[in-house]
């Protein structure tokens, strides 16, 4: 741990800021007021306890009062951020959701993703739903009403999406509370989250918030009972994917807004610690990577909603590509070929060394006994554990999955034991994307405890894995590696310069351009690789890079060959989520509409149904009252007490023959202030 000297200011208040992430829990406590660099006082990381989080946290914040020597009680606020939203999506996992659709056809499932996204869930389509200016058709819930009985007992929650609920929501209100009467089961409303049009985008997000409930409140529950026994009596704040912060409350209902969280938190850290204004941000974690631009000392947010996992959303985020690559990630060897080619991520696995610290001998006498065998398998050096979470997020496996989860127990089970076939492997991965089973096997972390570059947890077991890895053969026949410290060269320096191919394909999107495809061009990957020849290339970025994460300084210290570019690492960067979580404020936008349905009517499509007016004036005032009052009341919920309201009106009108036509208004209002914190 590395705690700073400098003394608290004398009257400033301390504040907590935690980030739970998807392999550490970090914790840090800073004194300042708003406005201010602040200080400091102590920082400290815990392992993320999956089957209990508050294991992390207690860990984590214990350790930074315990340094500091301050009373719990002394502190004002807890602010956290988080990536298990974002590790989620894109790890495929999540709980069971049952998806209503009303007035929308099967067709609809093939649009913005929604049939990838639903999987294997149940979806239940209903007659009814709206026009383009919120009149209703005949609202059939019978579909839902027949099917509820079966779905309360085999899903975790529900999502309804009505079309053109955001001109009128009366029908999605109707089956909300029709479920939750029946089942008590947690429910979203597309409504509730995005007042844009594209009905199955808004299935989409509302069906991966539905997902996304149950995770976040183990994290909020498991915060506030550890607050509660620490006689911590602050508010607690969440971390937008925004930026921004928001209740623990408020996040409980819309936990799909905390989605790139975690990054958002950092690019806060980011310029906070740093000052600077410009720069390309770079966030190593131990599941993924995440890259967005800071541009006149301001995150560049996303216009068209946060992509995450492969997934459009219509959540309003930092402009930020997540990746799935990290220090846990996944090592495979590509197929086919005649020169090894080392593959990392996207899928995360519990380290080797990890596991090695966790369960001792009973993972190293298996990794022994495969390296005994005369030839090598498949399966070697990888395992499969429960993850702890409670029984009931079992529910509705199939009979093929109940098999294989019934053989893996609370201790590390070899593949190579445990599945017979190709087709097992793909069950155990659909108990991965459930949450349930964690795989182990060798990553970066891996080769970077056998280097003596991480010290954490144990290198023998990270070595036994990669002497395994290293009797596998390339198209020549040739040996993959003749020691596990080569092969452990070869992963590092491999992240590092798959990094600087994610960097630059951020940078190369962000300036228009098929970002993928113009890294995967032979001339950028001659430039990144510095390939001698008659014609020189190089590239660099206009800007420096900020990395962040414990693992920045490993995995960032050879990048600027790269990229060409300066890349500064912050004294803090282990903490940044954590400390850009205590800096920001609360902010909570409502957006109304004003349509024309027919000449010399006015309807606005308010929160509730809707409002009809004989003159536009009269309708655009009544539209800014209620997002004015919209506002207000959010950002209260939201958690501050002072916030200052902009409204914004966009009227969009035509001129035919001389004469101006009202087409239709968005009135938007944005609260924003200071979070409120203990007296």
């Amino acid at each position: 741990m590395n705690v700073k000297t400098a003394a608290p200011h004398e009257h400033a208040p301390l504040f907590l800021g935690i980030d739970t992430g998807g392999t550490y829990t970090d914790a840090v406590l800073w004194s300042g007021e708003a406005g201010e660099k602040g200080t400091v006082l102590a920082k400290a990381k815990a392992l993320t306890t999956r089957h209990d989080l508050a294991v992390g946290i207690s860990g984590a914040v214990d350790a930074v009062l315990l340094e500091a020597s301050v009373d719990p009680a002394a502190v004002k606020l807890v602010s956290m951020s988080t990536t298990l939203a974002t590790n989620a999506l894109v790890e495929g996992q999540g709980g069971r959701v049952a998806l209503v659709m009303i007035g929308f056809s099967e067709a609809e499932l093939g649009r913005a993703g929604l049939k990838e996204a639903l999987g294997s869930d149940p979806v239940i389509f209903c007659g009814g739903g709206h026009d383009v200016h919120g009149n209703a058709e005949r609202l059939d819930l019978a579909p839902l009403e027949e099917m509820l009985p079966q779905l309360a007992e085999s899903v975790t929650g529900f999502a309804v999406a009505a079309y053109f609920a955001v001109r009128n929501p009366s029908h999605e209100l109707t089956a909300r509370d029709l479920i939750r009467e029946r089942t008590g089961l947690p429910v979203t409303a597309s409504h509730e989250l995005s007042s844009k049009l594209g009905g199955p985008r808004r299935a989409l997000t509302t069906l991966l918030n539905a997902r996304l409930i149950s995770m976040i409140d183990r994290l909020v529950d498991a915060t506030e009972g550890f607050l509660e026994k620490r006689g911590i009596a602050a508010p607690l704040m969440v971390v937008r994917g925004d930026g921004a912060l928001v209740t623990a409350d408020f996040a409980r209902q819309r936990p799909i807004e905390t989605i790139l969280s975690g990054p958002a938190a950092s690019l806060v850290g980011a310029r906070h610690m740093t000052g600077l204004d410009n720069a390309l941000v770079s966030d190593i974690g131990g599941t993924t990577t995440d890259i967005a631009v800071l541009d006149g000392g301001r995150p560049r947010l996303d216009p068209e909603g946060a992509t995450v996992g492969g997934f459009r959303t219509m959540v309003e985020a930092v402009a930020m590509r997540t990746f799935g690559l990290g220090g846990d990630s996944e090592v495979t060897l590509a197929d086919g070929g005649l020169s090894p080619k080392l593959l990392l991520g996207p899928r995360r696995l519990l380290p080797l060394s990890l596991a090695g610290a966790q369960y001792g001998e009973v993972l190293k006498r298996q990794l022994e006994r495969q390296l005994l065998a005369p030839t090598p398998g498949r399966l070697d050096g990888r395992f499969a554990v429960r993850t702890g979470v409670p029984d009931r997020f079992a529910a509705g496996l199939s009979g093929h999955e109940e098999r294989i989860f019934a053989g893996i127990s609370d201790s590390p089970v070899p593949l190579d034991r445990l599945l017979a076939s190709k087709a097992q492997n793909v069950t155990l991965n659909r108990l991965v994307a459930r949450g349930l089973v964690h795989v182990s096997g060798f990553t970066p972390s891996d080769a970077a405890h056998i280097l003596g570059r991480q010290s954490n947890w144990d290198a023998d077991a990270a070595r036994l894995g990669a002497a395994l890895f290293c009797r596998r053969r390339d198209g020549r026949g040739r040996l993959l590696a003749s020691n596990p410290e080569e092969l452990s060269a070869m992963v590092l320096k491999a992240l590092t310069r798959r990094s600087a191919e994610l960097m630059l394909e951020a940078a190369f999107a962000e300036d228009g351009l098929d970002g993928a495809a113009t890294v995967a061009h032979a001339l950028v990957q001659r430039s990144v690789d510095a390939h001698p020849g008659i014609a020189g290339l190089s590239l660099h970025l206009d800007r420096p890079v900020i990395g962040l994460g414990a693992s920045a300084p490993l995995h960032y210290a050879a990048l600027p060959e790269f990229i060409g570019c300066e890349c500064i690492v912050p004294p803090d960067t282990d903490v940044a989520n954590a400390l850009g979580a205590v800096v920001g404020q609360v902010r909570v936008a409502v957006e109304v509409s004003v349509s024309q349905p027919k000449e010399g009517l006015y309807r606005v499509a308010a929160l509730d149904g809707i409002e009809d007016f004989t003159s536009e004036g009269q309708a655009l005032d009544r539209a800014e009252a209620i997002v004015r009052e919209a506002a207000a009341s959010a950002a209260e919920r939201a958690g501050t007490d002072l916030a200052h309201i902009d409204v914004d009106r966009d009227i969009r009108a035509a001129t035919i023959e001389g004469q101006r036509r009202f087409v239709e208004a968005i009135i938007t209002a944005v609260a924003s202030g200071r979070p409120r914190i203990a007296a």
